[in-house]
This record gives C-alpha cells, sequence and structure tokens, in this order.
C-alpha cells in the first residue's frame, strides 16, 4: 500500500444507533480497521452520551485526531432532520469536529432541540440552513457533508424527501458545503452529471453498521497522509484529496427503481414504460439512484476537478462469489482468514497483490482470476432495489441479466 496514502472511513455508527451490531466497540472498530487497510476512522455518534464518554475515556488527542492505541479518529456523527418546507424534508448530514470541546457545544445545542440520547442519529425539526449556520456559530472548523445523497428517503437529492439542489437545500449556507458523500449506489460519475456539484468534493464513506470488513470500508477516500484534523480538512475543503474507493453503485441498496414486497425491480427507462407503477400491487414504484441522476442531470462534461476512484466489491463478497456460499459461512471466513495472513490486509488483496504473488501462496486460480476482475470493476452485479442489496454474479448467470 502507497506509504503516502491514509484511507479514511468517516461515516460509520455506534451500537447505539438503530439497525447496528451491538458488539460495535472501539477496539472492535481499530482491529478490523487494520485488517481492513483503513488508516483512519469516524468516531461516529458523538451526540450519544454513552458513546461519547467512552470516547473520552478511551481516546487521546492530539492535534485534533483522538487515537486508540496507534490508530487514529475524527470525531463524527450523522444527524437526521426531518422538517417541512413546502413538502415534508428528511435529510442526514455527516459531522466532523475538531475538538471534545467543540462536541459538547454542539451536544448543548442539540440538546435545547429535543433528545439525544434514544439513539445514535437522533432526529431534530431543523432546517439545513438554520443547521449549518448554528453550526458555524459554534466553530468554523466543523465540516457538514450531505449524507448518501441520492438515497430516497434521507438523501438530499432523495426521490421521497429531498432537494433538487444543494442550493435549494441550504440556501444562504450554500457556500458553506464543501463536499457531498456519494453512497454506495451512486460513483463520482453519476455526480459529475449535476453541475452544481462541480466545484464540490465528492467523497465516499461506508456508513457502516458493524466492524465487519465487508461493512467497514467497503467505501473510503484515500487522502494524503495528515497527521492533524486541520490538514484532513483542508483537503475536504480545497478537493486535495487523493481518490475514493466505490463499490459498484448496482450493489447499493436503492440503485435501481421497484417494490421489495413485490420482489420486482427495474432499469429508469422501464419506469418510465411503467409510468412509475409497480405492475405487480399498482402502486408507485420506489424510484432509486440512477433513476433520480438522471432526472436531474444537467452536465455533460467531465468536472476538471474530478478525481480518479477504485470501484471494488468486498472481498468477502468475491470469496462467496467464488465458493458458491454466504458471506459469513465458515468457508468463507477460512479463505479470508488465510489471504490476510499471507498478504497483511484487505485493501492490499484487492488493490496491489499480483497473480504471481497469489500463485506463490497457492491460492485458486478462479479466486484469483476474480480479484483481478473486482480490480478492474469487471465483476457484474445485479442491481439492488428499495433497501434490499445488490448481488454479485458468477460469468455464467451475468447473461441472464445483462
Amino acid at each position: 500500500m502507497n506509504k503516502n496514502w491514509m484511507i479514511a472511513d468517516l461515516h460509520i455508527h455506534s451500537r447505539f444507533s438503530r439497525a447496528c451490531s451491538k458488539s460495535i466497540t472501539i477496539p472492535e472498530l481499530v482491529k478490523w480497521a487494520k485488517i481492513k487497510g483503513l488508516n483512519l476512522l469516524g468516531t461516529g455518534d458523538f451526540t450519544h452520551p454513552i458513546w461519547i464518554q467512552e470516547i473520552r475515556d478511551l481516546l487521546v488527542e492530539k492535534k485534533g485526531f483522538y487515537y486508540y492505541e496507534d490508530f487514529p479518529f475524527v470525531l463524527s456523527g450523522e444527524i437526521s432532520l426531518i422538517y417541512t418546507q413546502e413538502r415534508g424534508r428528511k435529510v442526514h448530514l455527516v459531522l466532523l469536529v475538531p475538538s471534545i470541546e467543540v462536541v459538547d457545544k454542539i451536544n448543548f445545542y442539540l440538546d435545547k432541540k429535543g433528545r439525544r440520547d434514544y439513539d445514535g442519529r437522533p432526529i431534530f425539526k431543523i432546517s439545513c440552513e438554520q443547521f449549518v449556520k448554528d453550526m458555524k456559530e459554534i466553530s468554523k472548523d466543523i465540516e457538514i457533508i450531505p449524507a448518501h445523497i441520492w438515497t430516497p428517503y434521507f438523501g438530499v437529492f432523495g426521490s421521497k424527501s429531498g432537494f433538487n439542489s444543494l442550493k435549494e437545500a441550504f440556501g444562504e449556507q450554500f457556500s458553506n458545503i464543501n463536499a457531498i458523500e456519494t453512497g454506495i449506489s451512486s460513483t463520482p460519475e453519476m455526480n459529475w452529471k449535476i453541475k452544481e456539484l462541480e466545484n464540490i468534493s465528492i467523497i465516499s464513506f461506508s456508513d457502516s453498521h458493524s466492524f465487519w470488513p465487508f461493512r467497514l470500508g467497503r467505501e473510503a477516500t484515500i487522502f494524503s497522509k495528515a497527521d492533524s484534523y486541520s490538514d484532513l480538512i483542508k483537503q475536504i475543503r480545497e478537493n486535495s484529496f487523493l481518490a475514493t474507493i466505490e463499490t459498484d453503485p448496482a450493489y447499493g441498496m436503492y440503485h435501481y427503481d421497484g417494490h421489495r414486497n413485490c420482489d420486482f425491480s427495474c432499469s429508469s427507462g422501464k419506469t418510465k414504460e411503467l409510468n412509475g407503477i409497480c405492475p405487480v400491487c399498482k402502486g408507485k414504484l420506489t424510484l432509486g439512484v440512477d433513476y433520480r441522476v438522471e432526472e436531474l442531470a444537467d452536465n455533460k462534461e467531465k468536472p476538471l476537478k474530478s478525481k480518479f476512484y477504485y470501484t471494488l466489491l468486498p472481498l468477502h463478497e468475491i470469496i462467496s462469489l467464488y465458493s458458491e456460499v454466504g458471506m459469513q459461512s465458515k468457508k468463507v471466513w477460512g479463505v479470508y482468514n488465510s489471504l490476510i495472513k499471507d498478504f497483511g490486509n484487505e485493501f492490499e488483496i484487492l488493490l496491489n497483490v499480483s497473480k504471481e504473488e497469489f500463485l506463490e501462496k497457492e491460492v485458486d486460480e478462479k479466486l484469483i482470476e476474480l480479484i483481478l476482475k473486482n480490480r478492474k470493476g469487471k465483476i457484474k452485479v445485479k442491481p439492488g432495489f428499495d433497501g434490499k442489496y445488490g448481488k454479485a454474479l458468477l460469468e455464467e448467470n451475468q447473461a441472464t441479466l445483462f
């Protein structure tokens, strides 16, 4: 792995967020971040009273990074804003914060608006514009990033409750939005279709709900090596980070349109033919990210400041495809652990290990070819829809889909 890289996943959750593993602890996050090949994590959920106390007890601050032994964290959290502005709005925002002192000020502010003890991602009835204004009054060093911007229900561009532009969402505070998060169902290239984003940093994080390596770091941003919060934020604000790691957008839970309960999904083109109506139940289809991007697309040129990105499925997914058993089976874990023992960490395996090096360790050639194909973003995925993940396909099954 390049020694000048800092691979970061800054949008994760603790065990106190809804639908998250109850086994998440800081030591477990660090253990699996190292196995994944991550160099920096967000803490997640700094608004939760118990989690922030664990952060205080276990982490040591140095230049705005918070260390567990030798591993750095950035103080981070996600806020859910649910409010009415012409119509109902539901927007998730990721916050990066420079210090515990600033966290205390944010939590004091939130305590005047509602409760934050019931969930790691608390809900408040505050508009996007007002929230950003209030955060910047607390500290100019707080970074506010619209999360998974295309997801139907809680993305700022979501089909169910979002806006048609960042300016519409953030009003006079638009200039304080320096970055957006792609979300698993979109790639930077899809976001390049939106002219408003051409001077905005397009970054990627996992929104992980567990510490397992097929969730943690499945999407990440590659920064130049930094040793302080200010160095990291400068790269976000100046759009000077190096690259991002993305999954195939079809892997995401909301890439295609469809109805999960009806087991029906389709492309944006088919949705238009159907006038947005599910042929099974005759209800309105949940419009996915692909449809929504095309609906708002207003730019045909690649932005001058666009970044390189890798398209990778998690290693567990590749081994599962190879083994034809579930990702958490003993067989898959056995192969995974053997590869990690031989080559160090998952990103090293996914990005760097050569075919010859694999062969020297007697890795099966079929698995080697899948890993190398994944490295080129060439493994086809049956698109996810309406809250259901996409599914990677073996070569012999791909012709039935594409």
